[in-house]
């Protein structure tokens, strides 16, 4: 009797510990927690039957993002090609710039890999190439019609143009947008251009014309809202509004990223855009303060380029931020399009009660 009270005692104890193994919820969370993070951190994501997808991915609510819940549910998928993008070969010159892109643009493999194997080149990266072609047509035709290249803006009948924003003609609701087809020179052109194209053509390419557009209007608005406020008798020309919110949103991505990001030569790379930012703001300054070739109409302002900035880093980092997580999906993007937007207004409101309250003294129209 005794041995088997004995022998009884430790099958009672095990069992008892089992039970209370299984069921305490900081042991259970424990252990998916560590089923979670060894799934995260394999680059490519492994085959798997439905079932224990789904089981996994019952784990993972309330504990990631939506992007990384929706990365789970497609983890049937199977990758294409080497479980590396550096490891493929035989690639032609098309796929090599893809595969160029995803390193420049996107910080996780996984995500590198899943672009690489989809991306086809329709549609083309068309939008950034349509502002620039215009922007170079809508340049050469002024500089014939002013038989100017350099410092167009010193020209008398530069502004008369219906493009230029102007603040005695800020009514005109157009002008707040169609001012990026005019620069104050070739000079001020080439810089926004070899911007424009170096960093918005591959953003494009990644995530898409919409996305892209949404930032760079974005920014183009808020530089000339930002203009009509802070700086309200100055009128306003060039790109830079939306360059400067595509720029500064994809340095802001890199810097965020830093570890993940395995592009060749990101610290230079880095530098000489922050360069070329500073050369192009820096001109504009100057621009700005010299002295107006026919006062008392001043120089156009350089408040745009800080507009855009402002706007690549808010709203253009979330908008990059995950290039397959829908924006409706992220809180963060609403509250960023919603401060963005109350924004729009009391500029709309400052422009028209602001002016006569002031009593500000506006240049003459052109």
């Amino acid at each position: 009797m005794e041995e088997e009270s004995s022998s009884s005692s430790p099958k009672m104890t095990s069992g008892t510990r089992e039970t209370a193994v299984n069921s305490s919820p900081a042991v259970a969370a424990h252990s998916e927690g560590e089923e979670i993070e060894v799934l995260e951190s394999t680059d490519v994501v492994p085959t798997a039957s439905e079932e224990q997808w789904k089981s996994m991915f019952d784990k993972m609510t309330n504990k990631r993002s939506n992007s990384f819940r929706r990365a789970i549910l497609q983890g049937g998928r199977q990758l294409k090609g080497c479980s590396s993008l550096r490891d493929e070969v035989g690639l032609g010159l098309s796929q090599r710039l893809v595969r160029h892109i995803a390193y420049e643009t996107l910080p996780r493999e996984v995500d590198r890999k899943w672009y690489f194997d989809s991306y086809t080149y329709c549609p083309p990266p068309w939008l950034i190439l349509a502002i620039t072609i215009a922007e170079v047509a809508v340049f050469m035709y002024y500089g014939v019609k002013l038989d100017r290249l350099v410092l167009q803006v010193s020209s008398p009948s530069f502004l008369k143009s219906p493009l230029p924003y102007h603040p005695q003609l800020r009514a005109q609701g157009w002008r707040y947008l169609s001012y990026i087809f005019m620069h104050t020179g070739i000079e001020h052109l080439s810089l926004n251009m070899a911007m424009q194209l170096l960093v918005g053509v591959p953003l494009e390419m990644v995530h898409g014309a919409t996305r892209i557009g949404l930032v760079y209007v974005c920014g183009v608005l808020a530089g000339s809202l930002a203009v009509s406020v802070t700086d309200m008798t100055a009128p306003v020309v060039g790109s830079s509004g939306g360059v400067y919110a595509l720029v500064s949103a994809h340095l802001a991505n890199v810097v965020m990223n830093w570890s993940g990001m395995k592009c060749q030569f990101k610290l230079f790379r880095m530098a000489m855009a922050l360069v070329c930012m500073s050369v192009e703001f820096g001109r504009a300054v100057w621009l700005r303060f010299y002295p107006p070739a026919f006062p008392p109409c001043p120089n156009p302002s350089f408040v745009a380029h800080l507009g855009g900035v402002v706007v690549g880093l808010t709203l253009g980092v979330v908008v990059l931020h995950n290039y397959e997580q829908k924006l409706q999906e992220q809180s963060l993007f609403w509250i960023f399009f919603c401060v963005y937007t109350l924004f729009v207004l009391c500029a709309v409101f400052w422009n028209i009660f602001a002016y006569s309250l002031l009593d500000v003294r506006l240049p003459p129209p052109p």
